[in-house]
């Protein structure tokens, strides 16, 4: 517990921090200025894109989820809605653990199989920005600066691991249980025993990998997720009436993406803000107004993460002691 709370204060420490690096050098009625200037028609568009990029997101999962089972679309949205609630409310993205939960508590899908294809869904979202990030390159004339490069180089070359990583779990299968068991033997007995029935449903959670057609539809489905997600934050730009070209979208979203992967405080407070106001700081708009976009674009997006969730909430109750338990103790006879 004393570990648990140590580390949340670091988290919110290292929140509050970069939470004062966005706004050091700005002088707060300039950014309140801003906001006197939104557009409210664009904003409409900006929230039916972020409901639709959430729609997709559910519905992809339920492709990934598909080789073990077929669920419907609206227990796969309300789960997802609740999921995402969870990862905003809960430091250090324990939350991307309720998805898993949820779904097992609907279907006959084991959780620990369910958690392997949100590992599936990560590494296409990362190859699919890493993608978009590379054909970006190509046609912008700004400096992008150092940590982004570095950041994103070890994001691909992670991603890249775990891929091969998957690969290696589908294809060698036994000779992969093998190993592992041999590393496992040096725990005790039910620990071992409890560990390798986990990684036996873990591996499930991959099979759509093997499917060359539906992981082709996967990655078109990513690129689509995040072409909206684009789409979305330039409607939010066109609100605040700011003269920015479309790949200035294309930067605020590969900022963001590289920013929120690290553990952070509650709803991403600090990074999301650092990361957007770096971001549009590369066209040339003024800080003041770049904090007006962050906090906008932070605030309507948790607005629609909490109302989403709030609203399939009593459909897919949890607590968190009970997800615990049924990661650590759910047996394999249990069908």
């Amino acid at each position: 517990m004393n570990k648990k709370v140590t580390l949340g204060i670091l988290i919110s420490v290292v929140s509050i921090f970069l939470v004062y690096l966005s706004v050091r050098e700005i002088k707060l009625q300039d950014a309140f200025r801003a906001l006197k200037n939104i557009q409210l028609s664009y904003v409409i568009f900006f929230i039916l894109l972020v409901i639709l990029m959430q729609w997709l997101r559910s519905y992809r999962w339920g492709v990934i989820l598909q080789p073990m089972e077929k669920i419907d679309q609206f227990s796969l949205f309300s789960v997802t809605s609740v999921g995402f609630l969870a990862i905003a409310s809960i430091p250090a993205r324990i939350g991307e653990l309720a998805r898993p939960y949820l779904i097992s508590k609907r279907s006959s899908i084991k959780m620990s199989s369910a958690l392997g294809t949100i590992l599936v869904e990560r590494v296409l979202d990362f190859f699919s920005v890493l993608a978009i990030a590379v054909v970006v390159l190509f046609y912008i004339d700004k400096d992008l600066p150092s940590w982004m490069i570095i950041s994103s180089v070890l994001l691909f070359s992670l991603t890249l691991v775990i891929f091969c990583c998957i690969l290696g779990l589908i294809w060698r299968r036994e000779k992969a249980i093998k190993i592992i068991n041999k590393i496992l033997g040096k725990f005790p007995g039910k620990f071992a025993n409890k560990i390798d029935e986990l990684i036996h449903h873990f591996i499930d959670g991959f099979q759509i990998i093997t499917n060359i057609k539906l992981l082709l539809y996967l990655l078109f489905l990513s690129a689509l997720i995040w072409l909206v997600d684009v789409l979305a934050i330039y409607m939010l730009l066109k609100a605040f009436h700011f003269t920015l070209p479309v790949m200035a979208s294309f930067i605020v979203m590969i900022f963001l993406i590289v920013g929120i992967a690290i553990p952070a405080a509650p709803g991403y407070v600090g990074t999301w803000e650092l990361a957007c106001i770096q971001g549009v700081k590369i066209f040339g708009l003024a800080e003041a107004e770049a904090l007006s976009f962050a906090v906008v674009y932070h605030f309507l997006s948790m607005v629609i993460v909490v109302i989403l969730g709030v609203a399939f909430l009593p459909f897919n109750k949890f607590s968190i002691s009970d997800m615990k338990k049924q990661m650590n103790y759910k047996k394999v006879n249990e069908n």
